[in-house]
């Protein structure tokens, strides 16, 4: 095993726990390690600091596995960080109200690079680093061995891949080729799945939990669910009686999947719209014709891909929160969210803040999300806290 050696005075992230060593933070490494190999971590005076893969083609050059010299990072080792995930979604999964949740979060737990979706009885995943692409082979198995899940199927993110000098081929991994539509249930509610052809993974269980929350207030009132995909939000507006639902994304083949969804928990499609069209652009055309609601949803996707992003980021989220609170009755909500891990709450309080002052608004937060229990924030790895919302009162 080769060593590497951390330059003089990086070692306090180490010391806690922090998974991630930037390339910077390294003296130039003898010998040649491979991408994706697991080598020795040691301090300027030669003392062992944790074992970890290394990959020079990434700003992240070593992900830590183990900071216990006298455990062995061997195939056994990744079969226990597995079990013990995959465990540890137990308690979401026996009431048989959910059937589909994230299994394995990455560094989050304890297995940098992986992540792995369950959908009834397929598995996606994606393996987003060069040292968990070589050891997939045990993953896959073991896998297998706890769940015997009908398919495991490759949905990698191709950025992700970029940036750590890896190509990208969605392709079965194991099992039968997964249907074009694969049904799930999530809170009791009813969905189809197309794992191979579908965003991300094939479907976002992390706002499971935001939606039944604010499904609760949907009851009797006018609602716009904006960035709706295939209709988390939609359809359980629609299961508490919300007097009417106007479902509005870019996607046609995520229009057509919510129609089907619709169908598929026999809701009463009478009080449902569908528009396709691009949302900002949707929400000034509803300012002009004085639409108005009483509930606005804003779920968009990442705006902030990291912190250098974040400036332009907040511009856009302000703009677009702004143009959702002019289009709200007196007293109205917003349940607004960001996925971008670069804008932490307080932060995207004062955007909303700011969108306020220039919607000429006034603005209550009467609560606050994150995300749910299978997406755990490691305590030495706050960047896995990504998802977090407000519910807002508008005057």
């Amino acid at each position: 095993m080769i060593d590497v050696i951390l330059k003089k005075g990086k070692e306090k992230a180490v010391l806690h726990h922090h998974p991630w060593v930037f390339s910077g933070a390294i003296e130039p490494v003898k010998g040649k390690p491979a991408n994706g190999d697991i080598v020795r971590l040691l301090n300027i005076k030669g003392d062992f600091m944790a074992y970890g893969f290394y990959n020079d083609k990434s700003r992240v050059a070593l992900r830590l596995l183990e900071w216990d010299e006298g455990v062995t990072v061997d195939e056994d080792w990744f079969c226990r960080k597995v079990a013990v995930a995959v465990a540890g979604r137990n308690d979401l999964l026996s009431s048989g109200e959910t059937n589909t949740c994230r299994l394995i979060f990455s560094e989050s737990d304890f297995l940098p690079g992986l992540i792995v979706d369950k959908y009834a009885d397929h598995l996606a995943v994606q393996v987003l680093t060069s040292g968990m692409e070589k050891i997939m082979p045990v993953i896959i198995e073991e896998l297998q061995r706890l769940l015997k899940p009908a398919s495991i199927f490759d949905k990698s993110d191709a950025a992700s891949r970029l940036h750590e000098g890896m190509e990208t081929s969605n392709i079965l991994l194991a099992g039968v080729e997964p249907p074009g539509s694969v049904e799930v249930k999530e809170n009791n509610m009813l969905y189809n799945i197309n794992i191979a052809g579908g965003q991300k993974s094939g479907f976002y269980c992390d706002q499971r939990d935001n939606r039944k929350i604010v499904a609760a207030h949907a009851k009797g009132k006018k609602v716009l669910d904006c960035f709706c995909y295939t209709g988390g939000f939609t359809l359980n507006c629609l299961n508490n009686d919300a007097a009417a639902v106007t479902s509005l994304d870019s996607s046609a083949s995520a229009m057509e999947t919510l129609r089907e969804n619709i169908g598929l928990n026999k809701l009463d499609v009478k009080k449902h719209i569908a528009i396709q069209a691009d949302v900002n652009k949707q929400l000034r055309v509803f300012r002009e014709e004085g639409e108005q609601f009483d509930m606005i949803i804003l779920d968009p996707p990442k705006y902030a891909p990291s912190r250098s992003a974040l400036d332009r980021a907040s511009r856009a989220y302000k703009d677009l929160n702004r143009l959702a609170m002019l289009l709200l009755n007196g007293g109205g909500l917003l349940a607004t969210y960001s996925c971008s891990g670069a804008m932490n709450m307080e932060t995207f309080k004062q955007v909303i803040a700011w969108a306020a002052l220039d919607a000429g608004k006034q603005v209550q937060f009467i609560n606050q999300f994150c995300q749910p229990e299978d997406h755990p924030v490691r305590s030495s790895f706050p960047e896995g806290e990504y998802l977090k919302g407000l519910l807002c009162r508008v005057f």
